[in-house]
């Protein structure tokens, strides 16, 4: 064979593998880019619970779900297209919808979760006896600044008879142990970790004083709505299952524990269990359809108290034709091996 011939098999032979190889880094890419943001909190929990069960019952998860540590990189990771779907503040999905962001909420997180925790040793047993006092908070747009917005105007109060700071919410326990702050409040794990730790005590349980209470949110690209609706319907039905899981019995819920903190957290499990169990019912994660009712009164509070423009409405964040009405969910039929 001349050396022009093997020359030309070479060059056919390295084409053939560069375009086997280009499909099938396409092929793994396309299995794979459906990637959902989460934090690790308690709010989104059943994000990673979904993941985690999925494999160990199909042996492959439906998504790839990717951990954050604060809802800057979050947002940015969304606006940027790195996640095609995100659980993310109920507020701040608003305020992006107001700015033109083509996103939709889906599902809901959770309920209820997030108390205000001021020091034991602290003069503070009402909502009047922060007045002047520093309170910490997730960010502008975290519903746990609202839950102080209702509680103020109840007591005849404006958000400027305090000193709202906004805190990363891992800081926050730290915060409050140093006395820096007055008064935190965040998404669980971290106004627990203050209570469990000693020097943490409930001004309110964000359950009786708001029921129902809604943090985070699922949402999802609005181009994936309309491309990937099948996959967005796994997604769905898979948190909602998660969820109904986790609050059938206590035994999940602390399976959930270790898992989620050792697998997807990097917390100590001792944390997520004392969370999941004290009180019970301190989060939940049943009831999780999106109601007109739960965001009108997040639209009016925000808007009163500068957070949102009012522009978008309900019609306009939310898809609920995903969601599955709350009395047909069924939890996953998985039983976890931890002891």
């Amino acid at each position: 064979m001349s050396f022009g011939k093997t020359l030309l098999l070479a060059a056919c032979v390295i084409l053939t593998g560069i375009t086997f190889l280009h499909r099938a880094l396409n092929l793994r890419a396309a299995s794979n880019d459906f990637r959902v943001g989460f934090l690790p909190v308690t709010c989104h929990l059943t994000c990673p619970v979904t993941d985690f069960i999925n494999k160990q019952i199909a042996g492959k998860s439906i998504f790839d779900p990717v951990r954050f540590q604060g809802w800057p990189e979050l947002k940015e990771a969304y606006l940027s297209g790195y996640t095609r779907a995100t659980f993310i503040l109920a507020p701040m999905a608003i305020a992006l919808r107001e700015q033109g962001v083509p996103i939709k909420i889906v599902y809901l997180g959770h309920r209820e979760g997030g108390d205000v925790m001021v020091h034991t040793d602290s003069q503070i047993f009402r909502t009047e006896d922060l007045k002047g006092k520093t309170v910490a908070v997730p960010g502008r747009y975290a519903n746990h600044r609202l839950i102080f917005y209702r509680e103020l105007k109840k007591a005849g109060m404006q958000l400027s008879d305090v000193n709202i700071v906004e805190m990363p919410p891992p800081d926050m326990p730290a915060a409050l142990y140093s006395r820096s702050v007055d008064a935190i409040t965040s998404g669980e794990p971290f106004p627990g970790q203050t209570e469990m730790d000693g020097y943490g005590r409930a001004l309110y349980r964000v359950k009786e004083v708001w029921p129902g209470f809604i943090s985070c949110v699922l949402a999802v690209h609005e181009d994936v709505i309309k491309h990937r609706r099948a996959e967005v319907q796994q997604l769905v039905d898979g948190i909602a299952k998660s969820g109904k899981w986790l609050d059938t019995n206590m035994e999940n819920r602390m399976a959930a524990a270790q898992f989620v903190s050792t697998l997807y957290y990097n917390q100590n499990p001792r944390l997520l269990t004392y969370v999941l169990s004290q009180p019970p019912d301190r989060v939940k994660y049943s009831q999780l359809k999106p109601t007109r009712p739960n965001f009108e009164e997040i639209e009016m509070l925000a808007k009163e108290a500068g957070i949102l423009k009012g522009t978008a409405h309900f019609e306009d964040y939310v898809d609920d034709s995903f969601a599955p009405a709350d009395d047909v969910v069924i939890a996953h039929a998985y039983a976890s091996k931890e002891k």
